[in-house]
Parts: C-alpha cells; structure tokens; sequence
C-alpha cells in the first residue's frame, strides 16, 4: 500500500483565497470523491498535486517521502486526466495510443480494450465526447503512477462510456490511490469509498447525501 498525504495546502489569486489549509489522506486501494461547486478549489487542487501549479504553502508526502512541485511530475507519483482535451485531433486513436507507451504488450491491451478497440481507426476529432474521454482515461490511467486525479471523467459522457469508466476505474483502485471529482456528483457517489467537500477553498468530510444539501451542493437527495 502507497500513502499519499497532503497537509495544509493554501493557494491564493491576488486578494482572493482559493485553497485554504486543505488536507487530506489517500491510499492505493481506494476512491476518493471531492464535491463542490464551481470555483470551490477542486481544479486547483488537482493542479496542484500534479505540480503544474504552485502552492503557497503545502506539505506533500508519499510513504512519508516530501514533494514539492515540478518533483511530482519528474517522480511519475500522480497522473492527472484534466477536464479539458489534451490529444491531436486529426490523429486516429491507433496513432496516439503508441505514443503514450513503449511497451507493446500495453498497446495491447489498451487497443483490445472493448471501448477501444471499436474507434481505433476514428480520428480524435470524430470521437464523441464519452469515446474521446474514455480513451483519455484509459491513456493515463495505465500509466504507471500509484496515483490518478481525475477532473471531470464523467461530463457529457454517454451511458455506455458511463459504464465503461466505471468498469476502468474499479481495475485500477486495485493498485492505485484515486481521487475524482465531476459535476455529475451521483456518478461521483456511487463508485467512490471516502467523500470530502469543497466550499469556499476549504474541505470538508462528508458520510451522507444530507451533508450535500446541508453544505449547499445540492438541493435535494433525491
């Protein structure tokens, strides 16, 4: 088991507090839901974790080894899917999965991968928004990172990708720490172990859909 621990993570724009002493735990083997709404913080902590944002203040340590920024990413301890689209459109999916992995047999497995396997000849920019995304997901989440942060993996998702991410994202908890965090909060619910909530930079612990509303996420648990 790896332990990733974050400890007082402050992060200010100007005037304005984004992250304020946020601190958490999360362990291989597990599913860390974060929920809030926009402008909560839950980007920048992402960002943060993976280095390309630099903190005011924070303490990172995994298995009580300290981080500090542009370390995380040159240490290949957290992979980050981040929300907005990162592959070349005009390139086919069989294209973009090499380079992404050296080794052949992941192409492999990868490319035999039932969401997969049916676009391999599309080009990116045909792909919808669940092929696109699962496909994101399935890039970075087999990378060899004890660690994914995950940002939106569930907007504008079709159910079929829906169901696809899910079945994913049950594989890698075996050996790696997840963290995600997506407006389409039941999906969020449903598929993690621990929850925690983001409002106005700071976070809370969450056990209950009743702790939604009563932080104002949402209006009803319905």
């Amino acid at each position: 088991m790896v332990v990733l621990q974050l400890d007082n993570a402050t992060k200010t724009f100007g005037k304005i507090k984004i992250l304020e002493n946020v601190s958490f735990e999360l362990k291989t083997g597990e599913i860390l839901g974060i929920f809030g709404r926009n402008g909560s913080g839950k980007s920048t902590l992402l960002k943060i974790l993976f280095g390309t944002l630099q903190a005011d203040t924070l303490a990172l340590k995994i298995n009580g080894k300290s981080f500090r920024g542009s370390e995380i990413i040159k240490q290949q301890q957290i992979g980050y899917l981040p929300q907005f689209p990162f592959l070349p459109a005009a390139k086919r999916v069989w294209d973009v999965v090499p380079k992404f992995f050296e080794d052949g047999n992941l192409q492999d497995k990868v490319m035999r991968d039932p969401g997969i396997n049916r676009i391999s000849e599309t080009r990116i920019s045909e792909l919808s928004q669940g092929e696109r995304r699962y496909l994101e997901l399935q890039l970075v989440g087999n990378l060899s990172h004890p660690f994914l942060m995950l940002d939106e993996p569930f907007s504008m998702v079709e159910p079929l990708y829906v169901e696809h991410i899910n079945r994913f994202l049950l594989q890698l908890k075996e050996t790696k720490g997840i963290l995600l965090t997506d407006h389409y909060y039941r999906n969020v619910w449903n598929i993690s172990d621990r929850k925690k909530l983001m409002k106005d930079g700071k976070m809370y612990a969450i056990t209950s859909k009743a702790d939604l509303k009563k932080f104002g996420y949402i209006r009803s648990t319905e």
